[in-house]
């Protein structure tokens, strides 16, 4: 029987399976948690129900960005006597993430509050390079992956090899700007399917406690120009992998409903 040379298409296809097979592999040998099977509609464990120094309440789990870098630490100390997440990153990035069920067409309500010791001075939401931030509070929802450009299908299908879970179809998130004003949205550099909604900017807060009560669905139809489709997950992340930089932040408890 004759040889069949490989085409050059073939070749294309079977280099392409390498790089993805090699990114697999290295999110294989990373130890990503088990994540908590979903709560229950709408209910998120309070930091302040867990004992300071001790394990995070029932619910939540670390979300692991990207294993090549650090993560910043989250701790539960007492602050003001409650219970409070700590949040200390130091050239570092990662998440706690709690799973909810949640319509936000029904339960369009989340209240939290924060508190920043300092700002990352360096920090540009609109420059890849510097795409940090001290605080924010990520709301993900489902909804139709296919609807997606093939590289936006692309570059979840990347972050989900590296972070050991599943991207959502979209991310908003809530974040203390040191640049920007109040209620300007911004698009991340990294993905059309996150969009950032800045509710503090400037140093003018800092070292004290804001609560914050906001309209999940209405900022996400003016984020992203369409209706939301069911809340996933919420989580809290304070990031300075891209700066090199290091953020001191508290977390109190979030809250979704009416």
């Amino acid at each position: 029987m004759a040889s069949v040379a490989p085409s050059a298409a073939s070749i294309a296809g079977v280099e392409a399976l390498k790089r993805l097979c090699a990114v697999l592999a290295l999110a294989a040998c990373t130890t990503v948690p088990e994540r908590p099977a979903p709560a229950r509609q709408g209910a998120v464990a309070p930091f302040s129900s867990a004992v300071a120094g001790g394990e995070l309440p029932a619910g939540w789990s670390a979300w692991i960005v990207d294993p090549r870098k650090p993560g910043t630490r989250y701790s539960l100390v007492e602050d003001g006597g409650r219970v409070v997440v700590r949040a200390e990153a130091d050239s570092s990035v990662s998440a706690l993430t709690h799973d909810v069920a949640v319509d936000p067409a029904s339960n369009p309500r989340i209240r939290w509050r924060w508190k920043a010791e300092r700002l990352v001075a360096e920090a540009q939401e609109l420059d890849l390079a510097r795409e940090d931030a001290p605080a924010r509070v990520l709301v993900a929802f489902s909804g139709d992956a296919a609807r997606l450009e093939p590289e936006e299908r692309a570059r979840r299908a990347l972050a989900g090899a590296l972070s050991g879970r599943e991207m959502p179809y979209a991310i908003l998130m809530y974040i203390w700007s040191s640049r920007h004003p109040a209620e300007t949205v911004l698009a991340n550099p990294r993905s059309s399917r996150v969009r950032m909604l800045v509710v503090e900017q400037g140093a003018a807060g800092l070292g004290r406690w804001l609560e914050y009560e906001r309209d999940v669905a209405s900022d996400y139809r003016r984020a992203f120009g369409e209706d939301a489709a069911a809340i996933v997950w919420i989580g809290v992340m304070t990031d300075t992998d891209d700066t090199r930089s290091s953020a001191l932040t508290y977390y109190g408890d979030i809250v979704l409903g009416r």
